[in-house]
């Protein structure tokens, strides 16, 4: 169930700590706020100077106050913030918002007394947000202990960032979008993040959760946690950078960045990952519309314009955004036909091509018709909706041009327009689909009827897209869901080739026939145990094949001998491995490999592999342990799936025995939380089968 926050959010009674009338100090602003609600629980002001502050009488402490307070704010100097907490837990407070800062982020010494006062605070059985936090608020509990007003509504904002959070509320409010709490993170001694997503998602009058966050914590127990909600996780994030690859020792670490994890954690659990605070607010807009069917259970959009260009446009921001534009089908396309001109394009972009000007209730009909058709998930509607009504008559701007109507024309075309709007919306409540709008004049009367009904109207067709594409599920199934941990195995103690080698094979991952040799008896004797064509390879070196330390296609012990003395006598390698070659023909190369995330736990990438890995990087990533199913998805989303299907009259190969090897390799690294990287590369998916041809990892 999660930590009881109850006295954080909704509390008998609060004190302000560090109150003051100085407009320069933080514990006036949150002296401010807080005295919006005067009546609605008992509100104590602490100046260690006594008098007034805001004029009503202030505590010289909080044991001055002589009764029991149950959330405290403590907002003095740092040197004085221990004694304030310990205060406070002695007047029986059950929460405490430490706005004080000067600990964890100012270096050790601070970050040992941070740890110090939130053992303290748990040990009392009470709560501690922050410190260097800028305090919360609850607009459902009227509890006021932030230095700004966020206007009431449905999203929670959990924040590291007070500028953000800032921004996030005035961007918000043109959307109608309010907020039911606000959190400034702090440094998350005590409450964390995870704890306050947990309570969110309890929280009945809170319908989305909107985060910024620069630290995870526990980052899997963030996903955990999110995808548990039930609601939706909105999550806008820094460090998107490379620094986390630099150190790597495979193509797996080296192909991993701090970005594939954090949105590979987001695709499982089902968050919406976004990279502004302009993103957020357009996803937190599509995400509270009210329109019925706000889910699609596809991506296939029709896009549906009055011009071509903004067709095209819109039909490009739609598939950068992931969204699937396909031509209708003959069927559709025939329906469309019924409704609009001969000179209309009925293929997808749908165009009006001048229509609406004519006829505004076109706009409404082709709706009706894309919503009724089974073939489309989803509509965006782009281009000049909305000018007839706010220029009361102006041109329409479609590729016909506007009509010649005389003095009293504008209006019946900006009426005609505003009809056409709540025809929309009746079609919509009929056939519930998602349907988002871009316009050229988004606050007319005519979208504002549209916006009124929970259909989200933007200005920049991008926009449009992407809160189109949060609205519509990844798949009937929705996100791939998150993978649980296996129980630790025994940990590994040979870290060699051919150690990795047996961790494989013991869970079924296959290889060929291999033996570990030191000198040339050896060699012989290994070449006697299976046929060639024959594999050498100089063991103990990073990558072998930039070294010149892979001989392939050796066709019999004398070449097999010949090459290992040529190697031996280039590379000195302490052993090597002879192998039987494996059968190449109609083969694709991948690479499977999981990196150990200090945040997310174990993190598989699979896609293209060979010695092109690094190069080509068509690679996908997941929380692993990864499910042969998600193994498959992943697969043929890669840049290059058709090499999978077979090309150029090469066949397909057995993906679905890729995928098996993917579950295997990936769920005994996450059953190995002392491996920071394993990898198999390449392995060979060929028509009857997969083997793996290359294994290697590297310990904590």
């Amino acid at each position: 169930m999660g930590r009881d926050l109850t006295a954080l959010f909704d509390p008998g009674s609060v004190a302000v700590v560090g109150a003051s009338d100085d407009p320069a100090k933080y514990g006036h602003a949150v002296a401010s706020q807080v005295l919006r609600a005067p009546d609605r629980r008992p509100v104590h002001l602490v100046n260690r100077r006594g008098g007034t502050v805001l004029g009503r009488t202030a505590a010289r402490s909080l044991a001055a106050i002589g009764e029991t307070v149950e959330l405290v704010v403590i907002s003095v100097p740092g040197a004085g913030f221990e004694a304030a907490v310990d205060d406070a837990l002695a007047c029986g407070a059950k929460a405490i918002v430490g706005i004080t800062a000067g600990f964890a982020e100012a270096g050790p010494e601070g970050l040992a007394r941070q740890r110090a006062v939130a053992a303290r605070v748990r040990a009392a059985g009470a709560v501690l947000v922050g410190p260097n936090c800028l305090g919360i608020a609850d607009n459902t509990t009227e509890l006021y202990l932030a230095s700004d007003r966020f206007a009431p509504g449905g999203v929670a904002l959990l924040s590291q960032s007070g500028n953000l959070a800032l921004e996030l509320q005035l961007r918000c409010a043109p959307h109608g979008l309010g907020f039911s709490r606000f959190v400034s993170l702090g440094n998350q001694a005590d409450v964390t993040l995870v704890d306050l997503v947990e309570d969110c998602a309890r929280h009945e009058a809170t319908s989305a959760i909107a985060v910024y966050a620069e630290d995870f914590g526990d980052g899997r127990a963030f996903a955990r946690a999110a995808a548990a909600a039930g609601k939706p996780v909105v999550l806008l994030t820094a460090g998107r950078g490379t620094a986390s690859a630099r150190s790597a020792q495979s193509h797996t670490g080296a192909l991993t960045t701090s970005a594939d994890v954090v949105a590979a954690a987001c695709r499982d659990a089902g968050v919406e990952l976004v990279h502004t605070p302009r993103e957020m607010t357009v996803v937190l807009a599509a995400l509270a519309a009210g329109q019925p069917g706000t889910r699609a259970k596809g991506r296939r959009t029709a896009v549906f314009t009055d011009g071509g260009g903004h067709g095209a446009i819109a039909a490009d921001a739609a598939e950068d955004a992931g969204l699937d534009v396909p031509e209708l089908g003959a069927r559709a396309q025939e329906r469309l036909r019924t409704v609009l001109w001969e000179q209309s394009a009925v293929g997808n972009p749908v165009d009006l091509a001048g229509m609406g000007e004519q006829n505004p209730l076109s706009y409404a009909e082709t709706v009706a018709e894309l919503l009724a058709a089974d073939e489309v998930d989803a509509v965006l509607m782009t281009g000049y909706f909305g000018g007839y009504a706010a220029s009361d008559g102006g041109l329409g701007g479609g590729s016909a041009g506007g009509p010649d109507s005389g003095p009293d024309g504008g209006s019946a075309l900006a009426q005609g327009e505003q009809r056409a709007a709540r025809a929309i919306v009746t079609h919509l409540a009929a056939a519930p689909k998602p349907l988002v709008v871009q316009s050229m004049y988004p606050q007319s009367p005519s979208c504002r009827v549209l916006a009124g009904a929970g259909v989200p109207v933007f200005a920049a067709t991008e926009d449009a897209a992407r809160a189109l594409a949060a609205m519509t599920a990844r798949g009937a199934a929705g996100a791939p869901g998150l993978p649980a941990l296996p129980a630790p195995a025994a940990p590994l103690r040979d870290t060699g080739y051919h150690g990795v080698r047996a961790l494989l094979d013991s869970a079924g991952v296959p290889f060929p026939p291999a033996r570990e040799i030191i000198d040339e008896a050896g060699l012989l004797a290994a070449a006697a145990e299976f046929e060639g064509p024959y594999v050498l390879k100089a063991l103990h070196l990073l990558h072998k094949s930039d070294a010149g330390g892979v001989a392939l296609r050796l066709a019999d012990r004398d070449a097999l001998l010949a090459a290992y003395r040529d190697m031996h006598a280039r590379l000195g390698a302490p052993s090597y491995s002879v192998e039987a070659m494996a059968d190449l023909t109609d083969g694709i190369e991948l690479i499977v490999g999981v990196n150990r995330d200090p945040r997310f736990g174990p993190v598989a990438l699979v896609g293209l592999g060979g010695v092109l890995t690094e190069t080509l990087r068509d690679v996908a990533f997941a929380l692993a342990p990864v499910p042969a199913r998600r193994a498959e998805e992943l697969l043929r989303g890669l840049r290059t799936a058709a090499l999978l299907a077979g090309v150029r009259g090469r066949p397909s190969v057995d993906v679905a025995a890729a995928a098996a090897v993917i579950e295997r390799v990936t769920t005994v690294a996450a059953a190995h939380p002392e491996i920071a990287e394993l990898e198999v590369n390449p392995l060979l998916v060929r028509p009857d089968g997969a083997v793996a041809l290359d294994a290697r990892a590297v310990l904590l």
